[in-house]
C-alpha cells in the first residue's frame, strides 16, 4: 500500500560528518602552525593543536605529504572563493589597484604553506600538479584584469610580458620584498603597482 505522506529525507551520516569536521580541524590547525613558525610541524603538535590524538590525524591523512596535498586544495578552493575579480571594466589605475591588492592578501594569508609546498613537491607529484594549478590560476587572473592590455599584444611578446607579471606577484616575490627587504604591506603593494603600470603596454 503507498503512503500519501512527505517523501522521507535522506539519513545524514553522522559518523561521516563528524570524520569530515575533524579532517578540516586537522587542516587548520596545520595551517596555523605553520603561520607562527616557518618549520613543518610535527604530527604530534598538529594533533594538540588540533585537539585530538596523532591516531586520528594518521586515520585521515596517510602522511604528512598527505596533509600537504589535502591543505593545498583546501587553500586553492579557499583562495578563489575569497578572491574574486574585481573592477574587472574600471580605468586602468583602479584595475591595478584592485588586482595587486587582492593579490597580496592571498600572498599574505597563505606564504607560510607555500612555503612548504615549495619544499615538499619533489616527493609528491600531485603537489606539483597543484603549485601548477596555483601559478596558472596567477596568469588566468591578469588576462582578466589587464584584457584591454593584453589585447594589445601578440604571440611571444604577450606570453613573455604575462610570465614576467606572473612571476613580479608571486609568492616567492612577496616572500623577498616583505622578509628580506622589510616592507610593508603597503609598500609592497605600491612596488606591485608601479611595476605592473611600468611593463603593460598603454592602450
Amino acid at each position: 500500500m503507498k503512503s500519501n505522506g512527505p517523501p522521507a529525507k535522506p539519513q545524514i551520516d553522522g559518523r561521516r560528518l563528524r570524520s569530515e569536521r575533524t579532517r578540516l580541524t586537522i587542516i587548520e590547525a596545520y595551517l596555523e602552525l605553520l603561520r607562527e613558525s616557518p618549520q613543518m610541524p610535527t604530527a604530534a603538535q598538529i594533533a594538540k593543536r588540533a585537539g585530538f590524538s596523532v591516531r586520528s590525524v594518521f586515520e585521515r591523512f596517510s602522511d604528512l605529504n598527505a596533509l600537504s596535498l589535502a591543505t593545498a586544495d583546501y587553500a586553492i578552493a579557499q583562495g578563489q572563493a575569497e578572491s574574486p575579480a574585481r573592477d574587472m571594466d574600471a580605468d586602468r589605475p583602479t584595475r591595478i589597484r584592485s588586482h595587486v591588492h587582492t593579490r597580496a592578501l592571498a600572498c599574505e594569508k597563505w606564504l607560510p604553506l607555500w612555503r612548504v609546498l615549495m619544499t615538499t613537491q619533489r616527493e609528491l607529484d600531485e603537489l606539483r600538479v597543484r603549485i601548477n594549478m596555483a601559478r596558472l590560476g596567477n596568469i588566468a587572473r591578469m588576462k582578466v584584469m589587464y584584457a584591454p592590455e593584453i589585447a594589445a599584444l601578440a604571440g611571444t611578446e604577450r606570453d613573455r610580458t604575462l610570465m614576467a607579471l606572473a612571476t613580479l606577484i608571486s609568492f616567492e616575490s612577496w616572500d623577498q620584498l616583505r622578509h628580506a627587504y622589510g616592507l610593508s604591506i603597503d609598500e609592497c603593494e605600491a612596488v606591485w603597482r608601479e611595476t605592473i603600470d611600468r611593463v603593460l603596454p598603454r592602450v
